[in-house]
């Protein structure tokens, strides 16, 4: 059972609904299809619908990301949370007037949870770099090579966030579980640890080094090819290191590339949430001691060097990212 939230306005929902002149049926089956289309687990029906606008269960994650998808909303709108400081709400039946959503509208909105972090990145320039790599790619053409990193702690929302410049680039992504998992799990067992247990210092000290190191080498090889590419990782230790960062930068800039660094930046429940929900093993220490895992989270951490923030507290770039992907498949109400 998903935790309920006090700021949850389940009518709302039913509003929004009703503007569109939907029945309950016809939002389980469009739900269903959004789930289809974007690889999230729905078994929507009727009822699913009806006990989300009644207050009988609070959608979770992979739900809310659907209704945002299909009513072109956010979190906020749909009273799923409270708004963020700054973020753009609508009422309920603004949106439903609108007929069709300009593709690079679509793009722009969703990159523009982008900001500037430090180090004088200019973040319209990289998000009009980022657009324009998209309408090239389009168009069959290409640019010289990014290299992208993106960190954030357990839950943030940057693997979906990777995802998203992933299909909208056509960049390779380099995601450090996928690679080293497997690996990474056997090596712990074989050095007398536990498979799944990435707290411990045998995987700190003995492990991870090799495994970033992979992860790296594996990004050079790309960029050598003049192939752009988006690494997926938390990156908090070498975030967290200037002289990484630097020796990061320089390199890019002896292979003439461009690298940039991203933190996702998301809220302590919302990262829970997350992570509860994708059940992965490898986050079961952290469930299991929730209060001792957030009191190594440090929620003020940013790169020490140039870089971008993506504000997904609430999982607002998210939804903004889902939204503009489903325009660009063709989705729609």
């Amino acid at each position: 059972m998903a935790r309920q939230r006090s700021e949850w306005n389940p009518a709302i929902l039913k509003q929004v609904r009703e503007s569109h002149n939907l029945t309950l049926e016809e939002v389980g089956e469009k739900l269903r299809e959004i789930g289809e289309r974007h690889n999230l687990s729905l078994a929507a029906n009727f009822q699913t619908v009806w006990s989300h606008e009644s207050g009988g269960s609070c959608p979770r994650p992979n739900y809310r990301r659907a209704y945002c998808i299909l009513y072109r909303l956010n979190e906020a709108e749909l009273g799923f949370r409270r708004a963020l400081p700054g973020e753009v709400t609508t009422v309920p039946n603004q949106r439903a007037a609108e007929t069709t959503l300009d593709l690079t509208e679509a793009v722009r909105e969703a990159l523009g949870s982008i900001r500037e972090g430090a180090g004088g990145v200019d973040a319209e320039a990289f998000r009009n770099r980022l657009v324009d790599e998209w309408k090239r790619r389009a168009d069959g053409e290409g640019t010289g090579p990014f290299i992208l990193l993106i960190g954030g702690y357990a839950g943030s929302g940057k693997s979906e966030f990777a995802k998203f410049i992933g299909r909208l680039t056509g960049w390779p992504i380099l995601d450090k579980d996928s690679l080293t998992r497997p690996l990474v799990d056997q090596l712990l067992v074989a050095l007398g640890g536990e498979a799944n247990d990435r707290s411990s210092a045998l995987y700190r000290e003995k492990i991870r080094p090799l495994e970033y190191r992979c992860l790296m080498e594996a990004a050079w090889d790309n960029v050598d090819c003049g192939t752009s590419v988006i690494l997926d990782a938390p990156f908090l230790l070498e975030f967290s290191q200037p002289d990484w960062m630097q020796r990061f930068h320089n390199r890019c800039r002896a292979k003439r590339s461009t690298g940039v660094s991203i933190w996702v930046e998301c809220d302590p429940e919302s990262m829970r949430e997350y992570i509860e929900f994708r059940g992965a093993a490898r986050d079961m220490w952290k469930m299991e001691a929730w209060t001792e895992y957030l009191a190594t989270v440090d929620l003020a951490m940013r790169p020490q060097g140039p870089h971008f923030v993506v504000d997904n507290r609430l999982g607002a770039a998210i939804a903004a990212a889902d939204q503009a992907r489903d325009v660009l498949s063709g989705g729609g109400l």
